[in-house]
């Protein structure tokens, strides 16, 4: 896959009908788009579990896939299940939708318990003390084939949260918090 940044001409020039673009300007609401179902193929990094989940069915969040979406999502060291916020699934049909592509997830980290999170963190001076993670509004992941890069261009350009870009480790760490960015 070719490197490149991503420009507002970029995406104007990849859009059909200006769904892309739409999602892609912050000012304008999700909700504003037309309607259509959001299904995510997701691939779990430390069960091996797979998933494919239409969260979303055009009209209405379905309560019974974002039950799924949160067992999937758990915390796999204590096996601990925690309410995700719907947005962080929000923002990553979002970006696939500003890429082009209906690539797998591969999810790395979703829920954080207070105990896994401060285990890691004795081990790793990247693990925040107050995790979002911890309370189901952050994930880490990467889109499968895709290169990372292009993935957090993407992410940055929703402005709908903080943006980790971790190359190193091969994961974008995207949350529900305030715009921010930074490099792991």
């Amino acid at each position: 896959m070719v490197s490149r940044q991503f420009s507002r001409r970029d995406f104007l020039k990849m859009s059909a009908g200006g769904v892309v673009v739409a999602s892609a300007m912050p000012t304008m609401a999700w909700a504003s788009l037309p309607h259509a179902p959001r299904v995510l193929a997701m691939n779990n990094l430390n069960t091996g579990e797979l998933m494919e989940s239409c969260y979303f069915d055009g009209k209405a969040y379905v309560d019974e896939e974002l039950k799924r979406l949160d067992r999937f999502c758990r915390d796999h060291r204590r096996n601990e299940v925690h309410p995700m916020d719907r947005r962080l699934f929000d923002q990553i049909s979002q970006i696939q939708k500003l890429i082009g592509t209906q690539a797998e997830v591969i999810v790395i980290s979703g829920y954080r318990s207070p105990k896994t999170n401060a285990s890691l963190r004795n081990g790793s001076s990247g693990v925040a003390k107050k995790s979002m993670h911890m309370e189901g509004r952050a994930i880490d992941f990467r889109l499968d084939g895709v290169k990372l890069s292009t993935v957090r261009e993407a992410a940055l350009n929703l402005k709908a949260g903080g943006v980790g870009y971790y190359p190193n480790s091969n994961f974008v760490h995207i949350d529900t918090g305030a715009v921010r960015s930074w490099r792991g």
